[in-house]
């Protein structure tokens, strides 16, 4: 396994590897901001958006290869206001249904980490759908919940509302 971050020329040209990662999950039942049925090309589309954030550097993207494939994706979202220059935002933590178990979420969160520290920023916050399988791998890195929001998103598979529960960690 390998971690990198993609600029944007990098993440346009991987524009279809990072959509088979998020649609994978979404199929698999991740709850990211999409429903099902959803079509390999939304996938794909949620990435273009993403990139003049990129290329601004308001987002960083990281990446996991496992066997020469990206395998897995985090983003540090650093567009916060101008009174908030030491936080930064956890997005997009997913990791393709035939990588999950392997330490891909926990190498991504760590980089995600050491950026943010290398960036100053001193305090990161994320949510999850409560009840996740990312809930226990954010507590085991030390993150804080701050609370669960009822009926917060849709399951994946668009049928109930789901709680949501949001962290933060403070960096040292």
């Amino acid at each position: 396994m390998t971690i990198a971050i993609l600029d944007a020329a990098a993440a346009e040209a991987a524009l279809d590897d990072l959509a088979k990662v998020l649609h994978d999950c979404v199929l698999h039942g991740a709850s990211v901001n999409f429903v099902q049925p959803f079509p390999l090309a939304e996938a794909r589309g949620y990435w273009q958006r993403q990139l003049p954030d990129l290329r601004a550097g308001k987002a960083i993207l990281f990446i996991a290869r496992q066997d020469g494939e990206i395998a897995g994706t985090v983003m540090l979202g650093l567009d916060t206001p101008p009174n908030q220059p030491h936080r930064a935002d956890v997005k997009k933590l997913l990791v393709h249904s035939r990588a999950r178990r392997q330490g891909l979420a926990r190498a991504l969160m760590q980089a995600v980490e050491t950026e943010a520290r290398r960036r100053g920023r001193s305090l990161l916050t994320l949510d999850t759908e409560h009840g996740s399988a990312a809930e226990p791998l954010y507590q085991g890195l030390g993150y804080t919940l701050l609370g669960i929001m009822p009926g917060y998103a849709l399951s994946a598979d668009g049928t109930a509302a789901q709680p949501c529960a949001f962290f933060y960690k403070t960096l040292t």
